[in-house]
């Protein structure tokens, strides 16, 4: 949707402020529509949610606040913890179906249901972005007839064009609990591939307890008419949910948890844009990563070569991808609050700096590009841009008998986007390596 800053309220208390894309706000369709969806959320309230405090969908750069929730996202907390055993996937599935039918009853769809979108709070998972879910979409369908969603989370009625009713959310729910368990219900690959298999082939659940996989599987049917409604998978799941609930209570704090509102600097109240009661600093607050997450590494030249922080079978790869983001929200909450800023004056250098070090390799269509702002991928005119703040990891290697490049980019959302350049020479690709290697290990150290 667009940046979004931590704030404070005038009463001290802090909240997430979520400012519109510039190609959003000088559309007015989506004004219309967030308006709408603003108003829709209100109802929704705060148990199951980040409860909306305060928006102006018609400033300059429309803007949403909401209530602040310390914790890390499900995809942060499965990566950092390991799969959740049968009691806890109880819990949380009961949570979700519970949110579902909260938002469900205000007439929404969230649409965008997701490891990246779910915040293990101390009292329970809460789910973002639901209010903007559908105002992005609809103007994004128009603007361009591109998907929204996340594939491997995308219902099959979502994948295919057609019309979109809270069962889709049910499919991606069961999604989730598969994602929560270790597994991924559709494997990996480009997005085409995802949703390909969403539509045509039968989920994977090994992943899953043997006593959830007819529930699971049912949330993942191809068709809608055939899923349970979240009323229905709280019956199934009730009976274990308090014994999860349990568990998630004695673990809930994170070690990234955000520490007492005194602790963060207040924005300068001259920031804007900012709504009655929080000053969004939009001029001076550094945008907070969805994920508070590790320093991360890049890559290697091993083949494959992992550049995970964690080890590569704890990333959850929600978004193995062509290089379109087809995923409209973005996470809306972070998951720890900065600690006041520190000046550092460094040493007035005896030289001139180095020039920042860069990568270009390219084919006829597709390429990559890495410089000092982030890394970027094309794919046939497409092009998906990400800074660096975003990228937890990337990973690389050679493919095709050594002739060509597989650069995979993991984002702290969970989120995965791949790009192959074909080098049609094995000595083309090493020297390919050969200089990506220095540059990720500038701008990626250890």
């Amino acid at each position: 949707m667009g940046t979004v800053y931590l704030a404070r309220s005038r009463g001290g208390r802090a909240v997430a402020v979520k400012v519109a894309r510039p190609e959003l706000a000088a559309d007015p369709s989506f004004r219309a529509r967030f308006r709408a969806e603003v108003a829709a959320a209100r109802r929704v309230g705060g148990f199951h949610t980040a409860q909306v405090v305060d928006a102006d969908p018609d400033a300059e750069a429309p803007w949403l606040a909401t209530a602040y929730i310390p914790g890390p996202t499900l995809s942060a907390l499965v990566t950092a913890e390991g799969p959740m055993g049968e009691a806890r996937l109880r819990s949380l599935g009961a949570a979700l179906a519970e949110a579902l039918e909260a938002i469900h009853a205000c007439g929404l769809v969230h649409r965008d249901l997701k490891p990246g979108n779910i915040v293990m709070a101390s009292d329970g998972p809460r789910v973002l972005d639901f209010g903007i879910a559908r105002a992005v979409e609809s103007t994004r369908l128009t603007a361009t007839g591109s998907a929204f969603g996340t594939p491997g989370y995308l219902a099959p009625e979502q994948a295919l064009g057609e019309e979109v009713t809270g069962a889709a959310d049910v499919f991606a729910l069961g999604a989730v609990l598969v994602a929560a368990a270790g597994g991924r219900p559709f494997g990996d690959g480009t997005p085409m591939g995802l949703m390909y298999r969403a539509v045509h082939e039968a989920p994977d659940l090994a992943s899953v307890p043997e006593s959830l996989r007819g529930l699971v599987a049912r949330c993942l049917a191809k068709q809608p008419a055939d899923r349970p409604t979240p009323e229905e998978i709280l019956d199934a799941l009730g009976a274990g949910a308090e014994e999860g609930a349990a568990a998630d209570a004695a673990s809930a704090t994170p070690v990234d948890a955000a520490p007492a509102p005194a602790d963060a600097a207040p924005a300068p109240a001259d920031a804007a844009p900012a709504p009655a009661d929080a000053a969004p600093a939009p001029a001076d607050a550094a945008p907070a990563p969805a994920d508070a997450a590790p320093a991360p590494a890049h890559a290697t030249p091993a083949t494959p070569v992992d550049a995970v922080p964690t080890p590569a079978d704890a990333v959850p790869a929600s978004f193995d991808a062509m290089p379109t983001r087809t995923a409209g929200v973005q996470d809306a909450v972070p998951d720890s609050v900065p600690h006041p800023a520190t000046l550092v004056v460094p040493p007035q250098p005896s030289l001139p700096p180095l020039p920042a070090p860069d990568f270009v390799a390219a084919d006829r269509n597709s390429g990559i590009a890495v410089d000092a702002g982030g890394l970027s991928l094309h794919l046939f005119g497409e092009e998906a841009e990400f800074v660096w703040a975003e990228i937890g990891a990337v990973r690389y290697e050679r493919i095709r008998r050594g002739r060509a490049l597989r650069v995979s980019v993991h984002l702290y959302d969970g989120s995965v986007y791949d790009c192959e350049v074909d080098g049609r020479r094995a000595a083309r690709v090493d020297e390919w390596i050969l200089r990506l290697d220095p540059v990720l290990a500038r701008y990626l150290p250890v």
